[in-house]
């Protein structure tokens, strides 16, 4: 049986409580400046290589607009600094030849013509490579950075969101290769646009768009405006019912089910047994959530003082402060009640601390086993419609994706799962994307 084409891309872990840097100087980058391997441009250089020499589909970075707080302090981990993502893309676009780029960036707190100018830009430099993650703030801590302050409720997001992309593709279906292109002209609730877009109409037509979330709101925003939708499912099961649904709403908006790629993030663990791997996996765990780190992955949930808290004890005796303020930057995964109660059942049923607890619960899905097992568990996600394909989020900074390039990717070749050689030049080519055809009346209306 031919297995269905897979696709692969890689996230760059970078400023995250579960980020673990290489220690050995001979495979990592030294230290740069005051914030470290963590903003070197040689950590991004090493993941993105990496992933391009195995044939991978794209490089993936996240965005952080506000520094986390903890106690009213900038939380330690984020004290090196968050670089924004398209100048770091248009920087490796010189240094890639193939990988496509994408960068996560607000449609909160930017606007249309300026992003789609640069976005465009990349697309243009790197010779159809680039995608846009499209997100949206989600509370007023963030928005405090910025001149409008605040924020928007969940659903003018989304609506804003929806806006702003159709006002993006209209700039985008405006511009001509020969760079002459047509007039532009926008009114909508969020933006209004009159004039000409700055550029030829770039390699790809439209960058990629990918869209993150799991939400009703979100499912049917990438089934209606997403190439990709990145998501995280804990089961094959759930991956496969997610996938139906979101996959049964793209007829509704004229669009056919390969229109949208299901790439769920997701993480592995290799070892020469699968006992092994399952060693590993275990030690990476604890290396990942040190006592330190299971305390404030608590203060998170509980919204309190857990300082004196000990993580190898039970969980906290008290309720979760559902208004608490104490921790901020953070997106929020649900009622911390209702998380404290799955918590406490948990520990409860297999005798966990504290810390142990936190270990098992906010665990990534994870492919754990030999090179050979972790192929076919993949394998098998795809065949049987869980997913697309996955972004993987390596535990280890800069160098945690060679192994994976090294000793997984060639099983999945051999197995006829994943591509030998590129063969195309563009992030469309590789992701089987149509490529958009000019509008006409490009934006007018």
């Amino acid at each position: 049986m031919t297995s269905r084409p897979m696709h692969l891309a890689a996230h760059f872990p970078g400023v995250n409580n579960t980020t673990v840097w290489a220690e050995d100087a001979q495979t990592s980058p030294p230290p740069v400046g005051p914030g470290g391997r963590q903003i070197a441009f040689s950590s991004f250089t090493h993941l993105a290589r990496t992933a391009e020499r195995g044939l991978f589909d794209f490089f993936f970075l996240a965005e952080g607009l506000r520094l986390r707080e903890h106690q009213g302090r900038i939380h330690d981990l984020d004290v090196v600094g968050r670089p924004e993502s398209l100048t770091v893309l248009t920087a490796l676009a010189a240094t890639t030849e193939r990988l496509g780029l994408a960068a996560t960036v607000n449609a909160t707190f930017n606007e249309p013509y300026e992003l789609a100018r640069r976005l465009a830009t990349l697309d243009h430099l790197s010779a159809g490579r680039a995608a846009w993650n499209v997100v949206t703030s989600f509370d007023a801590f963030t928005g405090e950075n910025f001149r409008r302050g605040g924020f928007l409720d969940r659903a003018d997001r989304y609506t804003r969101a929806a806006e702003f992309v159709a006002t993006a593709r209209a700039l985008w279906d405006a511009a001509a290769p020969d760079g002459a292109g047509q007039p532009v002209t926008h009114t909508g609730q969020h933006f209004g646009i009159e004039g000409w877009f700055g550029l030829p109409r770039s390699p790809q037509g439209h960058p990629v768009v990918i869209q993150a979330g799991d939400s009703p709101e979100g499912r049917e925003f990438a089934a209606a405006a997403a190439d990709v939708i990145f998501t995280r499912h804990g089961t094959l099961e759930a991956g496969r019912a997610f996938y139906t649904d979101v996959k049964d709403r793209l007829p509704a908006h004229g669009r056919r089910p390969e229109e949208l790629k299901i790439m769920p993030g997701v993480t592995f663990v290799l070892g020469d047994t699968d006992a092994e791997a399952q060693e590993n996996a275990v030690e990476i765990r604890r290396r990942q959530i040190s006592p330190q780190n299971a305390l404030y992955a608590l203060e998170q949930i509980w919204g309190i003082d857990l300082s004196g808290h000990d993580p190898d004890g039970p969980l906290p005796e008290a309720d979760p402060d559902v208004d608490s303020t104490f921790v901020q930057g953070r997106v929020k995964h649900g009622d911390p009640r209702q998380i404290a109660e799955k918590w406490r059942a948990l520990s409860a049923e297999k005798g966990l601390s504290s810390r142990e607890t936190v270990i098992e619960a906010t665990g990534r899905q994870s492919f754990v086993g030999t090179p050979a097992a972790v192929a076919e568990q993949m394998i098998s996600f795809v065949d049987r419609r869980a997913a697309d394909g996955f972004i993987l989020v390596p535990h280890l900074t800069p160098d945690g994706l060679d192994p994976f390039v090294d000793r997984v990717v060639p099983i999945l070749q051999e197995r006829g799962a994943f591509r030998t050689e590129y063969t195309g030049t563009t992030l469309r080519d590789h992701l089987g994307l149509p490529a958009p055809r000019p509008r006409t009346e490009a934006g007018r209306g």
